[in-house]
């Protein structure tokens, strides 16, 4: 799709009319096909992209065992479902080459956020705001069910699936996460691709990532489900999985973008 120009003398009219496709319960998997071929054809990149998140992530793990905030490892690696669409970003430029026929480079993963970058900083807040929320919630958990004192690493990890209060915790915190996790899915699925392919507000991407969930809520639904279990394999192993998941994912989400969205100048969506 080319990116539609907003006049400036008049930025209040839409110059397009986003238009939301019905999509079928088999899509899902032909995304995530066409997100394994987009890797195969720019694998050194894509596993590059993938790469420097797992280092990052493993970064930030460490940190926190070193300043014995380790208490906070869990929250936040649930959270990662709220940080992920904006992870993306990277992969949706490097399938965007792709699609233009020209030979990827890092340049379109790391420099893909350049044309549109206050837009998707505004996206970036909203995400964040998901993302706080459900570390102040996870807080909150901790301490109804462990009280303000915690237990070491050893036994707190240990008691989760073995103590009333630690099955406690999973279950209220895995649907409490769930139910913050769906919302940030909601604006969010389709809101940032389509803000660095047109010249919307990040609203109007939040609009078309609603009503694409709204009018295909089941294969959407499936679509989240598995988002969500292909991200907690990548955690599973450490991080290591998410150097293939999360660009594969990236790629299979820029093709949910198109198949769903379809952008029209207004003149001809009115005609």
């Amino acid at each position: 799709m080319n990116a539609a120009t907003r006049s400036t003398g008049q930025s209040s009219v839409p110059t397009v009319k986003i238009i939301i496709n019905p999509i079928g319960m088999d899509r899902p998997r032909a995304w995530l096909a066409a997100g394994f071929e987009d890797f195969r054809k720019a694998t050194a990149v894509s596993l590059a992209y993938g790469m420097f998140w797992v280092g990052l992530s493993i970064a930030v793990t460490l940190g926190a065992v070193m300043l014995d905030l380790w208490h906070w490892l869990l929250p936040m690696a649930a959270g990662f479902m709220f940080l992920g669409p904006l992870v993306a970003v990277g992969s949706y430029g490097v399938s965007r080459a792709i699609e233009a026929n020209r030979t990827p480079h890092l340049g379109d993963a790391f420099s893909a956020w350049r044309p549109h970058a206050g837009q998707l900083a505004m996206m970036g807040v909203m995400m964040m705001i998901f993302f706080l929320a459900w570390i102040r919630l996870a807080t909150l958990l901790f301490a109804l069910f462990y009280g303000f004192e915690a237990p070491g690493p050893a036994a707190l990890y240990a008691s989760l699936l073995t103590t009333p209060q630690g099955l406690g915790l999973i279950l209220v915190g895995s649907g409490v996460g769930a139910v913050l996790a769906f919302g940030a899915f909601t604006i969010s699925v389709v809101a940032i691709p389509t803000l660095m392919d047109q010249d919307l507000t990040f609203m109007e991407g939040i609009e078309a990532s609603v009503r694409s969930v709204s009018r295909n809520f089941r294969p959407m639904l499936l679509w989240a489900a598995i988002l969500t279990g292909c991200v907690l394999v990548g955690v599973l192993t450490f991080y290591i999985g998410l150097a293939l998941i999360l660009p594969v994912l990236g790629h299979a989400s820029w093709h949910a973008y198109e198949d769903l969205v379809r952008c029209e100048p207004v003149e001809s969506a009115d005609s």
